[in-house]
């Protein structure tokens, strides 16, 4: 079972994850958590410059910072993903985040099938502010999957793209994101709102999924999964505000 860790540098609890990325992360009381959208794709840098800077000019830290949206040219085979977070990771450990073979920033990397950027980009980030505004929180993308488990043998209907397989599929992710949340202590009952990836067929399992996750909101995306082999992703969110950077 994944431990919620507290991290007071960044106003914020964390769900153990990977070396990557935490499971998820809620908002410390006194706190709550903002998103902000890039207009364009940023390059990894130069999104890690804009985000500092952004952060600064709310008079918040690095530390601050607790979810990241990334978008890729492709999905990543299974040993490159391994080596791009290896350079992501050490950006986060410059800026204090990554501590103790822990990271507390939750992530969705995913691959748009059409106008993909050249090189992997931020789409989005989120940031902590003090509020009396109480249950913001992130839970990371998941694909069908078993973070640690063998790759690409126990994938969830592995290479079964027929709506049997992709109701397997979007079963096991939805599993996933709730037991998440029941570990932050959250549910479907604040409004949020869920986002797909996939770039297969869904639309005769979005009823039984919209019934699944209400009263939040559902935002779709024809992308790939990060890596290689997986089909469909999700991540939830509950935040404060939202905001757009040109």
């Amino acid at each position: 079972m994944s431990a919620l860790i507290p991290f007071p540098d960044g106003g914020y609890a964390f769900l153990e994850g990977v070396f990557p990325y935490s499971q998820g992360v809620v908002a410390l009381p006194d706190f709550a958590i903002e998103r902000v959208t890039f207009a364009h794709p940023v390059p990894m840098a130069e999104g890690f410059r804009r985000i500092a800077h952004h952060l600064a000019l709310q008079s918040r830290p690095k530390t601050a910072l607790c979810a990241a949206e990334l978008r890729s040219p492709r999905p990543f085979s299974f040993e490159g993903f391994a080596e791009f977070n290896k350079l992501y990771v050490a950006v986060l450990e410059k800026w204090r985040l990554y501590r103790d073979a822990k990271n507390p920033v939750a992530r969705s990397n995913v691959a748009p099938a059409a106008g993909a950027p050249d090189e992997p980009c931020f789409h989005a980030f989120c940031y902590t502010v003090p509020s009396v505004r109480e249950g913001c929180y992130v839970v990371a993308g998941s694909g069908e999957w078993p973070e640690g488990g063998r790759f690409p043998e126990d994938i969830v209907a592995r290479g079964d793209v027929s709506p049997d397989g992709l109701n397997r599929k979007c079963d096991w992710v939805l599993d996933t994101m709730e037991y998440r949340m029941k570990r932050l202590g959250v549910d479907w009952a604040r409004e949020g709102v869920a986002q797909i990836y996939t770039v297969h067929d869904i639309h005769a399992l979005m009823p039984e999924i919209q019934e699944r996750v209400e009263p939040c909101g559902i935002t779709r995306h024809k992308c790939h999964p990060p890596i290689e082999g997986l089909d469909y992703e999700m991540d939830v969110r509950c935040v404060s505000v939202e905001r757009a950077l040109d």
